[in-house]
Order: structure tokens, then C-alpha cells, then sequence
């Protein structure tokens, strides 16, 4: 018993050296890594065996890996749109980075080459996106579980993965994601620009009386009032069906009810109050114009029978509509 603290006391130093070997282990793992990252610019391509040697403990840095599979057998159409993201953000950190003093690692692992991973982790869906936090150094965290973004919510963005990597990179370096300048955008725009400039210049002469003219913008202003009235904004927001059966076989163009509406229900009322406002403009502006006193007559009579039965027909639709309206015009009775 007397021989053990001698034994312990002279144990102690090798414990530490073992300690300090493993530590200077983790820091050159990470100068290794963040060396081919650099290289690559682009996250490291993975293995399985590649994956366990980045994400093994001790580490005192991070690893951000996505778990992708890009295959067209696999059919992931979120791995495909949001690979050129991650290759962004990937690239402008280390970029930003160079140095290595954000302490973090970028690493991709597709299915095709890192099968056993995907097993072992018992991933069923993809992309997988995890970060590592450090379990040794001046950064390390207690939980040893990586974080796992949330893809839920559809294809992300590379500033909305760089503003949740930053969140827990607290004390770090965060560059900032710089998209390449898109010179092809730019050229088409300013030559469009100054293509469209140009017309419009050469064609002002022509343009400005059509511009001026009252009747256009009354035109547009009568149709605008007739899509809006006939219930357009109502179909595209509740994005109703055009027509709907009445479960004998036939076909309903109208239903009851102030909160339901078909598609064809909006285009029936839209053309009857079109109708509507051409005979009573035509009436109040074109009639009196006829100097043949006959043809005004038919005119008057024509339009007024036309404006009575298009007004019965809108009762009787309005009838369907509110079953309890008690008014209504013949024919439509």
C-alpha cells in the first residue's frame, strides 16, 4: 500500500504527456483539414472514413457537414437546389478565413460515398445539415450531440445557413457571403434599358396622344372596375374551382351562398355588367347623336329592353346567391 502514491506520483507525468499529445493531435487534425479547405475552396469532399476522422473527438474546432444525395436516382430535388448555396457559403468563409480563425470546417458527404454514415446515423430523408461544436479547447461545448438545421420550411439560402452557423459561433469570426457579380445580368439589363429608352423616344410622338386620350383610360377603368366587381380578387384568393356538379349528373354554374363562387360564376357576372355598361353609355352618348329620328326611336327601345332583361337576369342570379331576396323582374320570375 505504501508503494502505491509513489506509483501514481510517477504515473502522473505520462498521464499528462498522453494528454497533451492527444491535444496537439486535435490541433494539427484541424491545421490538416483547414488546409485541404482552403486548397479546395469549395467544402470538402467526404467518405465515410474521411467523415469519422473530421467529426472524431477530441476536436477543439467545428465541423459544418452536409449529408447530400445528389444521384438523379434519388430523386432529392431540395439536395440539387440547395447544393450551389452551400458551395457559396462554403467558399466565401473559408475565403474569409484564411487563417483558420473562426475555427470551423466545411465538409459535404454524399450518400454515394458515405453509405455506412448514413446508416449509422439512421437517416431516412436528405439533405442533412450538422454542426459539430468543439469538445476540447476554448470553445467547447458540454453537449456532444451536433446540431441539426431545420429544412423544413423548404430550399434555403446561404446567408440564412450563415446567419444559424454564426448564432453558435459565439466570439468567432462570421465572414459574410459574397455572391459573384453576374456580369451577363448586367449587360442584358443596361442594354434592355437603353434598348426600351430608345423606343420609347423614337415612339413618343405616338405615344403620348393615346396616353392622353380619355376614352382609353375610361376603358380601362370600366374593365378594371368590371374584374374587380365580378369577384376576381375573391377566386384567386380562396383559388375556387371553375365549375362544380350538382350530384345528379349535371353541371352547376352558380352556388348559394355569399362565401362560395365558381370561376365561371365571376366570368357570367363580369360579361352581364360589361353589357350593361355599354348599352347605358351607348344610350346616354351614341343615341342622341343619330340624326335619323326613326333609328333613335329603335335605338331607345332596343337598349332599354336590353339594360330591363340583362337587370332581370342579375336579380334572378342574385336570387341564387341570397335565397330570401323577394325581388325579382320578368321573365326572370
Amino acid at each position: 500500500m505504501r508503494w502505491l502514491p509513489l506509483l501514481l506520483s510517477l504515473a502522473l507525468p505520462f498521464g499528462s504527456l498522453a494528454a497533451k499529445k492527444s491535444a496537439s493531435a486535435a490541433v494539427d487534425r484541424f491545421d490538416e483539414w483547414h488546409s485541404k479547405a482552403v486548397s479546395s475552396v469549395t467544402p470538402i469532399k467526404l467518405d465515410d472514413k474521411s467523415y469519422k476522422s473530421l467529426t472524431s473527438a477530441p476536436r477543439d474546432y467545428t465541423v459544418a457537414v452536409l449529408l447530400t444525395a445528389m444521384a438523379t436516382r434519388f430523386g432529392c430535388q431540395l439536395c440539387r437546389e440547395f447544393q450551389p448555396e452551400w458551395e457559396l457559403l462554403g467558399k466565401t468563409w473559408t475565403k474569409g478565413d484564411k487563417k483558420g480563425e473562426s475555427r470551423l470546417v466545411f465538409g459535404t458527404l454524399d450518400f454515394a460515398d458515405g453509405r455506412d454514415t448514413f446508416v449509422s446515423l439512421g437517416l431516412q430523408t436528405a439533405p442533412v445539415l450538422l454542426l459539430f461544436q468543439p469538445t476540447t479547447g476554448p470553445h467547447a461545448v458540454p453537449a456532444a450531440e451536433p446540431l441539426r438545421y431545420d429544412f423544413t420550411n423548404g430550399p434555403q439560402i446561404a446567408e440564412q445557413v450563415h446567419g444559424w452557423v454564426a448564432r453558435h459561433l459565439p466570439g468567432r469570426p462570421h465572414p459574410a457571403v459574397k455572391r459573384p457579380v453576374n456580369y451577363l445580368l448586367w449587360v442584358v439589363t443596361t442594354v434592355s434599358i437603353l434598348g426600351g429608352a430608345g423606343a420609347i423616344f423614337k415612339a413618343w410622338p405616338y405615344i403620348l396622344p393615346f396616353i392622353q386620350n380619355r376614352n382609353v383610360w375610361a376603358t380601362i377603368s370600366i374593365i378594371g372596375i368590371l374584374v374587380f366587381t365580378g369577384g376576381h380578387m375573391f377566386n384567386q384568393i380562396r383559388k375556387v374551382p371553375y365549375v362544380a356538379g350538382d350530384g345528379k349528373g349535371n353541371v352547376n354554374y352558380f352556388t348559394g351562398g355569399f362565401q362560395n363562387q365558381l370561376g365561371i360564376e365571376t366570368q357570367i357576372i363580369g360579361f352581364i355588367y360589361g353589357a350593361l355598361s355599354f348599352m347605358v353609355i351607348a344610350l346616354i352618348l351614341r343615341v342622341p347623336r343619330q340624326s335619323d329620328n326613326k333609328l333613335q326611336q329603335v335605338l331607345v327601345v332596343g337598349l332599354s329592353g336590353g339594360i330591363f332583361l340583362l337587370y332581370g337576369l342579375l336579380l334572378s342570379i342574385f336570387r341564387i346567391k341570397n335565397g330570401g331576396y323577394p325581388f325579382s323582374l320578368p321573365p326572370f320570375v
